[in-house]
This record gives structure tokens, C-alpha cells and sequence, in this order.
């Protein structure tokens, strides 16, 4: 199975590899460091996997449990833990998708089952979410896409990049769709936590016997570099087989990412992490909308939840050209076009990082850069 590059990822490597000064591309909490868990770690903690367990420490799984509210639901047994949430998707895709099969992934939206999709050589159709609607998708037209034929409904959820959510309702309905011809649904819910509303998304591996919710510390946390995610679904033979292929591919798991990950989840800390957290990215959301308020050539739906959005670019010029400007002198500083989602007059901006991400310096160059072009 050959994977191809997609294209959010190379939009990465080429704008790193520029080094920018500042950037509008953060799409996670600002990072805890090594040293505030040191004082709860286990100095003789084995550096062997944990004897435990395959489907990963079973404290943590109780973690991830009680931390997507899923406990009443699902059991541990339940629970996978995987090397993030991009790890908890490629098993899911992989064990379910046959070549000739069909699935259906909501654009825009994560790329990584786009990829992998078309690698597999299944038959991927796109559930387009409408810009004019508020970035929602259309249940009727998922309705007239799902056949006898379908395996798998991918959906992001909050998405990325337009930071918008599927409602209880529209999960239900969703579920409902996918009952009739007995396909599953995975719900990609990295950002799950930072709903700017204060209403915590539904989580599809309660409500479905095939509902998978794919999660992992990465975003809200901004524990990205521990590698450590989640698949939960109450379908024992897709957890099996998705430890399987994890064993033929990534192995055991990373014992320092899962006890530092527990540590994590531990109610009383992440309370106190998220408060920090959403805290932060209510300030930096503030800050970005009210600025793209100020811009004629700007406009977004406001994001829902997460940590990044999608702003329309109103000019002559296409997001691509306005990136590769910035990413220039005198400007070194990198947004992400639209491109890279397929939509070539938009932006993907982000408000992670904290308080120290830099964001009024980017903002600055990027306004430089937008009036010069308007001379």
C-alpha cells in the first residue's frame, strides 16, 4: 500500500523548513513541560512495555473513560490505546476498508483518510460541508451517498479546519443512516474539550455499536510529542484486529507516553489544564476574530470549537500566493493556505500556543503583507 504525501503535510515541512519568525499555523495548547510530572512518575518505572496489557495500561484506559464521559457506555476493554489519534485512525481505516470498498469522509476535513482510502484503492466520496451553511453538511446528500457498499463514515468532529461540530442530533441521525446498511462510524475527536460554548460534543462510541471515537492528549493538552491517543468502540473484534495491526507496526506501546498520559487524565490535573487551556484559546479566538473583523478582504465562520479556523481571502490573489509572500522576506511568518483542504481563497489559522504564541506579530505581517499587495 503506497500513502502519498497529502498536502496539509507538505505545506508543513515547506513552511518549517523555511523557519519562519512568527506563524498563524499553532493548533494546540501551550505545552506542559517534562518537569511538572516528575514529582508522579515512578523513578523505577520499567522502560519495557507495562506487562499489562496489548491494549495499553488499563489505568489509563479508565482515564480516557472517564475524561470522554464515556464510562457509563463502554468499558475498558473498550478502550485501545494507540500512538495518537492519526495512530487510532490509520488502524480503524486499515482493518475496515477492503479495496472496492466505500467510504465517505467530510471535506474540508482532516486529510488523513482521503490518503489512505485512495492507498487502500477504495472508493472514497466526499461529504462536502457548505460554507454559506455555516460549514455544516447536508444528512440528505449523506443519506444518498451511503449504499450496500459502504464500510466506514468518516467524520471530524469538532472538524478541522473550520472548527465547527456535529450536534446531538445530527450524530444521531448520522448513526441512523449508518445502521441501515450496517456501516461504521468513526468520529476523529482530537479537540473534543475546547467547545467555545461550553456544550461537550456527543461522542459516537456511545451511541452506536459501531461508533468509533478516535481521541488522544495531543491538542488540548498540548502533550503532542508523548504520542498518545485512543480508539474506543464496543465492536471487540475491530479493537482486536486493530491491536493486531499494531503489533505489526508500531509494537507496544510507548510506556513513558502512557504513564506520563495518566498522569494527564487524572481528573483534578486535567480540570485545571483545561481551565488553562480553554482560557487561553477563548483569548487568542478573541483577539483573531475581532482582526479579521477589521478586514475587508477577510471574513470566517467563527469556529465553534478547537483551536483553528477557516478565513476567506477576498482578493485578486489566491491563498497560495499570499502564504508564499508572507513566508518571504521581509515577512517570515507562515499561514497555511486553504490549498492544502482543496479551497484555494482560504486560510487555515490557528490560535494555539498560549499566550506566548506570537499571534500579534504574525498578525501585524500578515496586515503589512495584505496592504501591500492592495497598493
Amino acid at each position: 500500500m503506497y500513502v502519498r504525501a497529502h498536502a496539509l503535510f507538505e505545506g508543513f515541512m515547506a513552511g518549517l523548513a523555511a523557519q519562519p519568525q512568527a506563524s498563524l499555523v499553532h493548533s494546540l495548547s501551550e505545552p506542559p513541560v517534562l518537569a511538572d510530572f516528575l514529582a508522579e512518575l515512578d523513578p523505577l518505572l520499567p522502560l519495557d512495555w507495562s506487562g499489562q496489557s496489548f491494549f495499553g495500561l488499563p489505568a489509563l484506559r479508565e482515564q480516557v473513560l472517564g475524561r470522554t464521559r464515556l464510562a457509563a457506555a463502554c468499558s475498558t476493554d473498550d478502550v485501545l490505546i494507540t500512538a495518537g489519534a492519526a495512530e487510532a485512525n490509520f488502524l480503524a481505516i486499515s482493518q475496515l476498508v477492503q479495496p472496492g470498498d466505500e467510504m465517505i469522509v467530510d471535506v474540508p476535513g482532516w486529510p488523513q483518510p482521503l490518503v489512505l482510502g485512495e492507498a487502500i484503492g477504495a472508493v472514497v466520496k466526499h461529504l462536502q460541508r457548505h460554507e454559506t451553511q455555516g460549514w455544516k453538511f447536508d444528512l440528505d446528500q449523506l443519506a444518498e451517498l451511503v449504499n450496500e457498499r459502504t464500510r466506514l463514515i468518516f467524520l471530524c468532529n469538532p472538524n478541522n479546519p473550520t472548527g465547527q461540530v456535529v450536534s446531538d442530533a445530527e450524530l444521531r441521525r448520522v448513526v441512523d443512516i449508518a445502521q441501515r446498511v450496517g456501516a461504521y462510524v468513526l468520529c476523529d475527536e482530537v479537540y473534543a474539550g475546547l467547545e467555545w460554548d461550553g456544550q461537550a460534543i456527543p461522542r459516537v462510541a456511545g451511541y452506536y455499536d459501531r461508533g468509533i471515537s478516535t481521541g488522544s492528549v495531543s491538542k488540548a493538552l498540548g502533550l503532542q510529542g508523548l504520542r498518545t491517543g485512543w480508539m474506543i468502540c464496543r465492536d471487540p473484534q475491530l479493537l482486536f484486529d486493530a491491536m493486531v495491526l499494531r503489533e505489526d507496526t508500531s509494537e507496544i506501546m510507548n510506556i513513558m507516553g502512557e504513564a506520563i498520559a495518566e498522569i494527564a487524565l487524572r481528573e483534578e490535573r486535567y480540570a485545571a489544564a483545561m481551565a488553562c487551556a480553554r482560557a487561553a484559546g477563548r483569548r487568542n479566538l478573541a483577539t483573531l476574530d475581532a482582526w479579521i473583523d477589521a478586514r475587508a478582504e477577510l471574513s470566517w465562520v467563527r469556529p465553534a470549537a478547537g483551536l483553528i479556523g477557516f478565513c476567506r481571502l477576498d482578493t485578486a490573489i489566491t491563498a497560495d500566493t499570499l502564504a508564499a509572500k508572507l513566508l518571504a522576506e521581509p515577512y517570515r511568518t507562515f499561514v497555511m493556505p486553504g490549498s492544502a483542504y482543496g479551497f484555494s481563497q482560504h486560510l487555515r489559522l490557528g490560535v494555539g500556543g498560549g499566550a506566548d504564541s506570537g499571534m500579534e506579530l504574525a498578525l501585524q505581517r500578515l496586515g503589512a503583507c495584505l496592504d501591500a499587495l492592495s497598493r
